[in-house]
């Protein structure tokens, strides 16, 4: 479409992942198991929260959260990159790119929130076990993930109203899977600096900040367990928190690293690496860690297990 003489971009070309023609078909069978797991293994978490009721406590409420937020979260990216992977034709319509971008933001966004949320939990637990109950009432948690959502979904549109105010009239081709925010505004041949200074703004809300919270209450949790005199206790608190660190070390490494912490030797196969990182194995990652190192998923599958027998 001409205007003013130049060419408005209608849609983007999503160049994929830099994986030579012949290991196309491994590397996409590869990414499809992936995929699945992801599906399969988060689904099994949300089922299991849900039909078990030992297991309606805030902590598995925030996990099934993240296990729904999770799932999405792959969705929105894996789909068409698996399509162009087995299609020639890799464009994606500019009302497809921006819907991309949005969900992007509001799912990864709420991982964010939600691992805040759980570090929280672990908190409030280990460092002050007799008033855990009160303090984390179920009032208060479902209160807590419905702003978290609100929260979510009103910064992502933000980012996507302003991105709509942008030109795109030069190049259309992204050298990534999916349509991320940043590689857009290197793409807008109109002024970004609203919309740089509005992700630099929010980045060290949704990011810095959830981050060293964090690390805050895991530095409290770990001088309340240096307190603990009995060494089996000592094992059973490293235990259950070691899962949650596993996701924040890998989730935000990744991020820092290549958001905040850009290189200027980073090479496009290193970024898309740590890209695939937060975007897809964390993802998959995620019901393993939670559900192999969890006796209390293991016994409400048995539950579950054994109570469908029992009906059939």
């Amino acid at each position: 479409m001409i205007m003013n003489n130049q060419t408005v971009i209608t849609q983007f070309l999503l160049m994929g992942l830099p994986i030579p023609s012949e290991h196309q078909h491994l590397f996409y069978a590869l990414f499809l198991a992936m995929y699945l797991t992801t599906i399969l293994g988060n689904l099994l978490i949300i089922v299991l929260v849900r039909l078990d009721s030992h297991l309606h406590t805030p902590m598995y409420l925030f996990l099934s959260n993240l296990s729904f937020s999770d799932l999405c979260f792959s969705s929105v990216t894996m789909p068409k990159m698996l399509q162009n992977m087995q299609s020639q034709d890799l464009s994606i319509p500019y009302g497809g790119c921006l819907a991309q971008t949005y969900f992007f933001m509001v799912f990864g966004d709420m991982e964010s929130f939600l691992l805040v949320a759980m570090a929280y939990d672990r908190y409030v637990a280990i460092c002050f076990p007799l008033h855990y109950t009160s303090i984390m009432s179920p009032k208060l948690c479902a209160c807590l993930t419905l702003l978290l959502w609100i929260l979510t979904i009103s910064h992502a549109m933000m980012h996507t109203l302003l991105a709509l105010r942008l030109s795109f009239c030069e190049s259309n081709v992204v050298l990534d899977f999916f349509c991320d925010l940043f590689v857009l505004l290197k793409l807008a041949c109109s002024d970004t600096y609203v919309n740089e200074l509005m992700v630099f703004i929010m980045s060290t809300l949704l990011v810095v900040i959830p981050f060293f919270l964090i690390i805050m209450s895991y530095a409290r949790i770990i001088s309340s367990i240096l307190k603990v005199p009995s060494t089996q206790g000592m094992y059973k608190v490293f235990s259950t928190c070691g899962s949650h660190l596993s996701v924040v070390s890998l989730f935000y490494g990744t991020i820092i690293g290549l958001y905040l912490c850009p290189s200027a030797n980073n090479s496009t196969v290193k970024e898309t690496v740590m890209t695939l990182m937060y975007t897809v194995v964390t993802p998959m990652l995620n019901p393993f860690i939670y559900s192999l190192r969890n006796r209390d998923m293991k016994r409400a599958l048995i539950r579950v297990i054994c109570s469908k027998k029992i009906s059939l």
